[in-house]
């Protein structure tokens, strides 16, 4: 039997690499003749650099940089990719993310792209003619002008004054100023979909899990809109409608209108560097996970891009996560398996994340997986 393990890191208790070590562990426990191939997977999202380093290779390159508050330092870094281009890889969660702050730090008014800017930044200078930017994890709606601040660019309200960082100086800019280009071509992995604006956009979606209230919601949905107008008055770029605009708070917008460029889909990208497909010929299963299964998980994350290639393959999919919204018939899968009891608190199994995820892979194997 060839089972193939792809999953996300399971946010906040393990990563994805770890992750599917555990589930190898659990598979082989009961099924110890199998062939189990692992592949582990990200979206765009925090561990993108972690999972395309052990697929491809590549040096991490530390950089000090700007962290999500204005005043604050992070040591981030990015992934130096010789063989494309050369390339680098800047996740922007490592400089600008939602988990380098605490709960009561959380402030998309104040936060900012900035230090994500500086690794793009950073990264240009080193040589990167490619640069690919995951964009998922992260604590901004500042539309990008905080990373293009970084470049170069300028944001000035009516009197010719630079209007700051953060989501609150959006509602002031009257006028942009480019930046010189930044003379690499950008490939920005989203994953998400949601556009810059309305029911779906950034602020409204996207906000209150970065600390916004009701308030500041609007506001901030106000900003944006204004961040559009102007792009589109100054850099005649239309960025209201674009699939992903929305994500990392804008940021995928602020790519298209100030670097030039491509929104495309963060696994679909991992899946071609990790030779998914290659993986899934001739499997009879493959496992696939997260922490939390639930709709978002079929648009556009790990588990929706996994389905999606197994199914092409005639290969069987059973899913693996920490908890789960949808039962295996939801969401269109043959097995699903929770890896913690509903009477345990969550930071035990947080705590626990990989010797859970072993323990439900046994389970797997035992109830499933052995059926062939």
């Amino acid at each position: 039997m060839k089972i193939v393990v792809a999953t996300d890191s399971f946010k906040g208790s393990v990563t994805a690499l770890d992750a599917c070590e555990a589930v190898r562990r659990g598979i082989l426990s009961v099924l110890p003749e199998a062939e189990v191939v692992v592949r582990p997977m990200a979206d765009g999202g925090e561990g993108t650099a972690e999972t395309l380093r052990a697929a491809q290779g590549g040096e991490w390159i530390p950089q000090r940089a700007c962290g999500p508050l204005t005043g604050t330092t992070v040591d981030a870094g990015f992934l130096w990719l010789p063989a494309s281009g050369p390339g680098a890889l800047v996740e922007m969660a490592t400089a600008s993310g939602l988990e380098l702050l605490r709960a009561d730090e959380l402030d998309p008014l104040e936060a900012t792209t900035l230090g994500t800017g500086e690794l793009l930044k950073a990264a240009r200078l080193r040589g990167a003619r490619r640069i690919w930017l995951a964009i998922g994890g992260s604590a901004t709606v500042d539309g990008g002008t905080g990373a293009a601040i970084a470049l170069g660019w300028r944001f000035l309200d009516g009197s010719g004054e630079e209007v700051g960082l953060g989501g609150k100086a959006l509602e002031r800019i009257a006028r942009i100023e480019p930046g010189a280009p930044l003379g690499a071509r950008v490939h920005v992995l989203c994953d998400v979909d949601n556009p810059l604006l309305g029911p779906r956009g950034a602020a409204r979606v996207f906000g209150p899990q970065k600390g916004a209230t009701p308030a500041v919601v609007e506001r901030l949905e106000g900003g944006l809109a204004n961040l559009a107008d102007v792009v589109e008055r100054d850099l005649r770029v239309d960025v209201r409608h674009v699939p992903g605009a929305g994500a990392a708070g804008g940021l995928g917008a602020g790519a298209i209108a100030f670097l030039g460029a491509e929104l495309v889909s963060g696994v679909e990208a991992v899946m071609e560097a990790t030779g998914l497909d290659a993986a899934l010929d001739g499997a009879d299963w493959v496992v696939t996970g997260e922490g939390r299964y639930d709709q978002q998980s079929l648009e556009g994350k790990v588990v929706s891009g996994v389905v999606a290639r197994a199914r092409r393959s005639g290969t069987r999919i059973a899913v693996i996560a920490g908890s789960s919204a949808l039962d295996a018939q939801a969401g269109g899968v043959d097995a699903l398996e929770v890896t913690a009891p509903a009477s345990m608190e969550l930071p035990e199994a947080l705590a626990r994340g990989a010797e859970l995820i072993e323990s439900a892979a046994a389970r797997l194997a035992q109830r499933t997986l052995s059926s062939g």
